[in-house]
């Protein structure tokens, strides 16, 4: 979801393509909307989300809810495989839309809402949980593009609200 928010965090800075506007196939590997700015802006803000995290479970609500220790976790390292993951699913789910022939900011429906899947199997490389938390994950997941997307187009940072 950061990308929708990097240009408010970075402005123009780092607004070069992930890919160099390099081709494969004559179709643009990425396209020029994932840039390095989304990238930053995804780590960032995975990094930021884990520490808020960290801080909320301090509650006692919030941590009877938490499928996390957070006080056992490098929240740095977690933070960064979410974020990162997160943007390389966006990454390769655009490598396929371009392949598809699809415009960016095209409905490509269920993939867009799938794009946390980068971070979910990433972060599985230091930390499995249990399998009902990941159906959880994965079935409530999904919402989370299509709130930021709609906060985005109500601040005016996307042209349309999905």
């Amino acid at each position: 979801m950061a990308p929708v928010f990097a240009t408010k965090i970075f402005g123009d800075k780092f607004n070069t393509p992930i890919d160099f506007n390099k081709t494969y196939k004559s179709k643009p590997i990425f396209g020029a909307h994932k840039t390095w700015r989304g990238l930053l802006a995804g780590i960032i803000i995975g990094i930021v989300i884990m520490y808020l995290q960290y801080f909320l479970y301090n509650i006692d609500f919030f941590r009877s809810i938490s499928i996390l220790d957070y006080t056992n976790i490098n929240l740095i390292l977690f933070g960064f495989l979410f974020g990162f993951g997160d943007i390389l699913g966006d990454a390769i789910k655009s490598f396929f839309k371009r392949r598809a022939k699809l415009k960016p900011g095209a409905k490509w429906f269920p993939w867009d809402q799938l794009d946390f899947l980068g971070g979910l199997i990433l972060i599985m490389l230091v930390y499995i949980p249990a399998w009902p938390i990941v159906l959880i994950i994965i079935i409530v997941s999904p919402f989370l593009p299509l709130i930021a997307n709609w906060i985005g187009f109500l601040l005016g940072l996307k042209k349309v609200a999905w």
